[in-house]
């Protein structure tokens, strides 16, 4: 039995990570330091800015800290200094070396927006949404050196509805991820620690999103074009060209997944709820927005006022 928080390093980058971090501190846990990417061009002027991780931190008074490299010895003394009991690592968006992973007396928590070991790696939300899952969830796991494999300590099921996005998704993840995380801490604290090996079977991966992969291919079914907008959505976005020029699609839903009434990405018409349909090799799917470079993103029937895209073929 512990009473008293729990000391702690935090390490988090992305919007995702927030949650976690804001529930640890409304329960009183002891932040000595929080870790965060390298601040970087961020939004569409590409302004360089904090992590929303550090704008917390640093809005809560917290010591940021913000290494190029995590095997520096000094970094590692420095870290060794604040006699962290845990470190708590969520979607830091690096891997930690050993001389890290040693340095907390109790252990290193993950927060990972999978059901491990379904979608081990750095998009698990992007993969469930890509593959069609009409399931996912959040666990939280003990850290070991090889990525996404340490023992389980608890996960929480999450239903993948039919109009989710990667970006719905993911703030109900974060959300559900922050309480499971303080559950954890809580259970830690009464000496209830779960370490669960992962099965063998069932393991897949969630490698990052490639620049080449973002691209649309029409000669696929209607359902797998569907999995590729909607597991883009909102970022960094699925496309197609047009006219030489790229061309985001949003809010994607299959209109119909059997048959084809045209060629694969020839745009057929603007239904009764104001989605855009468009043909794939198989079947066809709606989009509520669309976004062409160099323009803001629009919702379907304002975007064919002002472009021509009715009965041409995308590409």
């Amino acid at each position: 039995m512990k009473t008293g928080p729990w000391r702690l390093i935090f390490l988090g980058t992305p919007e995702f990570a927030v949650p976690s971090l804001q529930a640890l501190l409304d329960a009183g846990e002891e932040v000595a330091a929080v870790l965060s990417q390298p601040d970087r061009p961020r939004g569409r002027g590409q302004r360089v800015s904090p992590s929303p991780v550090k704008q917390l931190a640093q809005s809560r008074g917290l010591k940021v800290l913000q290494p190029l490299r995590l095997k520096d010895p000094e970094f590692l003394q420095s870290l060794a200094a604040l006699e962290p009991e845990l470190m708590i690592v969520v979607a830091y968006g690096r891997i930690l070396p050993r001389e890290m992973l040693a340095l907390p007396s109790v252990g290193c928590l993950n927060v990972h927006a999978s059901l491990l070991p379904r979608y081990r790696g750095a998009a698990p939300i992007n993969w469930a949404l890509i593959r069609g899952d009409r399931e996912t969830g959040v666990t939280i796991q003990w850290l070991g050196f090889e990525v996404d494999t340490g023992p389980i300590f608890l996960q929480e099921r999450l239903t993948i509805g039919p109009e989710d996005n990667a970006g719905t998704v993911s703030a109900r993840l974060a959300e559900r991820g922050a309480a499971l995380l303080v559950k954890a801490l809580e259970m830690l604290r009464r000496g209830e620690a779960v370490k669960l090996p992962q099965a063998d079977v069932g393991v897949t991966m969630a490698p990052p999103i490639a620049p080449e992969m973002r691209r649309l291919d029409w000669q696929q079914s209607a359902r797998e074009v569907a999995g590729w907008i909607r597991g883009l959505d909102p970022a960094p976005g699925a496309f197609t060209l047009w006219q030489g020029r790229r061309l985001k699609l949003f809010g994607a839903r299959i209109k119909k997944s059997g048959g084809r009434r045209a060629a694969p990405g020839t745009v057929l018409e603007l239904d009764d709820s104001g989605g855009l349909e468009i043909a794939c090799g198989e079947g066809s799917i709606t989009v509520a927005a669309l976004q062409l470079a160099g323009h803001r993103r629009s919702p379907a029937p304002d975007f064919l006022r002002g472009q021509p895209l009715l009965h041409q073929v995308l590409g």
